[in-house]
């Protein structure tokens, strides 16, 4: 057979994801934090665009689009060929962005610009005594090996050989450093922390510091009996020590380390007047743009400069279209929002055992959109609710289906559990077997496995785990 070369055409269909329409889909998905900070650097990038004041808030802005379209008739880009209302089933009639206007400023709290470093605090009870050069060398090598959590990541010896000094000194630095605060920190694993933190409290002699010493295997895993039949006490002696080690700290470090304060803020809120649940969208803080009067007046005028004039055509295209892909964003979260009150009324209602299984589906083909649509609205955003704030995510859940038929959701099942266990006999925990039985009496169709993942989401330990001996 004959190989050549040549050129065949072909003609498909194809879906193309422009680069407008990409951008379009990544406002939607903004929480509205990051819509503010992105509408701000439109502003500093588009000449055509400009913030509404609060004083020219009633003030008429007419629309120099067919004006400055009549002035400087151009062809059309391959870009602006796309059928929008293709991807948007609404029109973009509207020539600025709404906002929801609300008089009631929030003030939130003023936080620390820098927060202390767990090394920068170890380092400051350092420097603060008469160390010797070495200490103070030393001391810093092992500070800046101590995590987050205030655990040594190094060992002895690694620190001595980078150091070239003894390892004996090192560990004099090193039981140095584990008397600072806050307790337990510089403990190579958690046996040597919690041990820190009882000779701090100067436990060192209690049966709870014996059994940190000598059980510490057993105690971890549980194993009250086998703790009390080694170091010759009764299983109630264990569980008291055992008490007095649960007020100690794992992570030590975390005290020091705090993340920077993050504030929660609603992207909708959700208010209730009368028998109504009224939805509005809390943008008070995003820009309110319109087209620059002034730069759309340049349009207007015979100007030579054709360079100029394709920018200006450009610019505006650009801000009109911003405009009204805020606009449908709007309008797409306020419609998915009510959607969801509707399909959730009785979890407003009565709270969390109102709550009904629900899917993105759902919602998409009841409001005529694609499930990814649903999707990019309710990721990382929060509504404002009478009941509290939540993540839009947390009205969508799997079902369980009950002896009556109907079927409830998930979350109901769990809360459910988590009260069992809260209101269970601790001498006798209750087993997933027998919460899956008190479930049924309930009327809840759930097996046991699913209580032992629903369990296990909720942090619970296992029946043998909760067990109390006193």
């Amino acid at each position: 057979m004959e190989m050549k070369h040549g050129l065949i055409q072909t003609q498909r269909q194809q879906l193309i994801i422009t680069q407008r329409l990409q951008q379009a889909l990544k406002l939607l998905q903004m929480p509205t934090l990051e819509l503010q900070q992105a509408l701000k650097a439109e502003l500093m990038s588009n000449p055509m665009l400009e913030e509404v004041d609060e004083v020219d808030d009633e003030r008429e802005t007419p629309d120099p689009a067919p004006e400055a379209e009549e002035a400087a008739p151009a062809e059309k880009s391959e870009e602006q060929e796309v059928n929008w209302d293709d991807y948007w089933p609404d029109a973009f009639d509207a020539p600025t962005a709404p906002r929801t206007s609300d008089p009631d400023a929030e003030f939130y709290e003023r936080v620390p610009v820098t927060v202390t470093s767990l090394g920068d605090h170890l380092l400051e009870q350092l420097r603060f005594g008469d160390r010797s050069e070495e200490e103070i060398l030393i001391g810093e090598y092992l500070i800046g090996s101590i995590d987050e959590n205030g655990f040594l990541q190094t060992t002895v010896d690694e620190v001595a050989e980078a150091l070239a000094v003894a390892p004996e000194r090192v560990e004099e630095v090193l039981a140095m450093i584990q008397t600072f605060e806050p307790p337990g920190v510089g403990a190579r694993n958690l046996q040597e922390c919690l041990w820190i933190q009882l000779v701090q409290r100067k436990e060192q002699d209690s049966l709870a510091a014996r059994i940190i010493q000598e059980q510490f295997d057993h105690f971890v895993n549980r194993r009250f009996g086998e703790v009390a039949r080694h170091l010759k006490v009764t299983t109630e002696a264990v569980q008291a020590a055992g008490d007095l080690i649960a007020t100690l700290d794992p992570k030590p470090g975390q005290v020091i380390a705090v993340e920077e304060t993050k504030y929660v803020v609603p992207d909708l809120v959700v208010e209730r007047v009368g028998e109504d649940y009224v939805v509005t969208l809390n943008d008070r803080n995003v820009p309110r743009l319109r087209i620059s009067s002034a730069y759309a007046g340049a349009m207007r005028k015979d100007s030579g400069n054709a360079e100029a004039r394709t920018f200006i055509k450009d610019k505006l295209s650009a801000a009109k279209w911003l405009i009204g892909t805020i606009e449908q964003r709007r309008k797409t979260m306020v419609k998915v929002m009510r959607r969801i009150v509707e399909e959730q009324r009785d979890f407003f209602d009565r709270g969390v055992q109102g709550l009904k299984p629900l899917t993105l589906q759902q919602i998409a083909n009841q409001i005529g959109m694609h499930e990814s649509t649903v999707s990019r609205v309710t990721t990382q955003k929060y509504v404002q609710t009478p009941r509290g704030v939540f993540e839009l995510k947390y009205f969508f859940s799997s079902g369980l289906q009950t002896e009556d038929g109907d079927d409830v959701s998930a979350k109901v099942a769990k809360d459910n559990i988590l009260t069992l266990v809260n209101g269970e006999d601790k001498r006798e925990p209750l087993s997933d077997q027998r919460i899956a039985e008190l479930l049924k009496d309930q009327g809840l169709k759930i097996a046991r496995r699913t209580v032992a993942k629903y369990r296990e989401a909720l942090r619970i330990l296992p029946a043998r785990s909760r067990r109390r001996y006193d």
